[in-house]
């Protein structure tokens, strides 16, 4: 997914068709504070995942809002039930709002290993070396408690490949937020600019690579989301 998210954030936020379709790369955290863009990235990720030039983009995306926890776990525990072609991508946004409704570590891994094994699935359906996407959505804070710091700990350690989006300058009624991308552990990373302008619009442009991904030790979840997934064939919505 961090190869993806890296097409979505090199195109300027804009889906683009294609006729060679690349892997979306390993699952991915996307992290940021309330505002911060993080559903906008999401749903541009969705697009670009189904936006291959083959007809309405939205008619191949599902949309499922799982009320709570137990919610969620019994949709990716029944993900092997679902009708129709597999997914070739999955998001969630809103990961902090499970997450606090368990706040024991235990439970926290639990979920992150249950998303990993659903995108597992789905890509050995997919088969001929295809590969089902996964990103993550999480609302971080400055001002945290211990247990969301061990939670947050725990969870990076599941999705090696991190996107932070951090607020920049803001002037002339526009909204800025610079956007770091750590592709994996043996992979280079990479820095945007992502700007919202007064209409609403969302453009991004590309800047020079930094030393490092930001740190996240002052970074934590806060306190449904809703899970989204894409193909790149005909589904329901």
């Amino acid at each position: 997914m961090a190869e993806a998210l890296r097409r979505v954030l090199d195109a300027g936020g804009a889906a683009r068709a294609r006729k060679e379709w690349p892997e979306p790369g390993p699952p991915l955290l996307l992290l940021g504070g309330p505002g911060s863009g993080k559903t906008s990235l999401l749903f541009a990720a969705a697009l670009d995942a189904a936006g291959e030039g083959r007809g309405p983009v939205l008619f191949k995306v599902r949309f499922h809002y799982p009320p709570s926890t137990q919610e969620l776990l019994r949709l990716l525990c029944s993900a092997h039930e679902a009708p129709g072609p597999a997914p070739s991508l999955l998001l969630l946004d809103g990961l902090e709002e499970y997450l606090a409704e368990d706040q024991g570590t235990q439970e926290a891994a639990y979920l992150a290993a249950l998303l990993l094994d659903t995108a597992a699935y789905f890509s050995d359906r997919l088969g001929s070396n295809r590969n089902c996407g996964l990103l993550v959505a999480l609302e971080t804070r400055e001002e945290a408690e211990s247990g969301d710091n061990l939670q947050l700990g725990l969870i990076r350690r599941y999705f090696p490949a991190q996107c932070w989006l951090r607020p920049d300058a803001a002037h002339l009624g526009q909204w800025h937020l610079q956007v770091f991308l750590q592709s994996g552990r043996q992979s280079p990373g990479g820095e945007w600019l992502m700007t919202f302008l007064p209409s609403g619009e969302m453009r991004i442009t590309l800047r020079p690579t930094q030393a490092s991904t930001p740190s996240p030790d002052k970074k934590s979840s806060s306190a449904g989301g809703k899970l989204l997934s894409g193909t790149c064939a005909d589904s329901e919505t």
